[in-house]
């Protein structure tokens, strides 16, 4: 698709990766697709031409460690965090409660014997610090974090 442009052959595999890289940074749907057709046509009507398979495939990997540091940076949306500590569950919850965080308490039994099971939704920028307040009042508590669509009701502190 790019041989119809007057791009050096030489350079063809640089063009590639760049196109990779940026299909995959950005995730973005139509952009997405339409940057992913021209760069894998160019690979596959040169299927002789390493260097191109190489540039797309570079493009592909740098795009998406690319990717998951904007995602990181941005930290866009909610976390759901799952705590299960055998010793120290209401203090954990009060630290959290404290911080305005809504905490809900569950009893529960684990393999050697009574835990408290907690469970927290907070804004995935706001997970290092709770998880952070979770590690200093509790070092061995089990902590879960799992990517959540937004919420609904209930109490939320925004």
């Amino acid at each position: 698709m790019l041989d119809h442009l007057a791009i050096n052959p030489a350079f063809m595999p640089l063009v590639i990766y760049l196109l990779s890289l940026t299909d995959m940074s950005l995730d973005t749907g139509f952009i997405q697709s339409a940057l992913w057709v021209i760069a894998i046509t160019s690979v596959l009507s040169n299927l002789d031409n390493l260097f191109n398979l190489i540039g797309y495939a570079g493009g592909f990997a740098t795009g998406n460690v690319v990717g998951m540091m904007i995602e990181e940076r941005l930290a866009v949306g909610f976390s759901h965090v799952r705590i299960i500590s055998s010793r120290r569950g209401s203090a954990i919850a009060e630290a959290l409660r404290h911080a305005g965080h809504a905490v809900t308490e569950i009893s529960g039994r684990g393999k050697d014997g009574t835990v408290s099971v907690l469970n927290c939704s907070v804004k995935r920028r706001k997970v290092r610090t709770v998880r952070k307040s979770i590690n200093e009042i509790d070092p061995d508590a089990f902590v879960t974090v799992e990517d959540i669509r937004p919420l609904h009701r209930g109490y939320w502190r925004g």
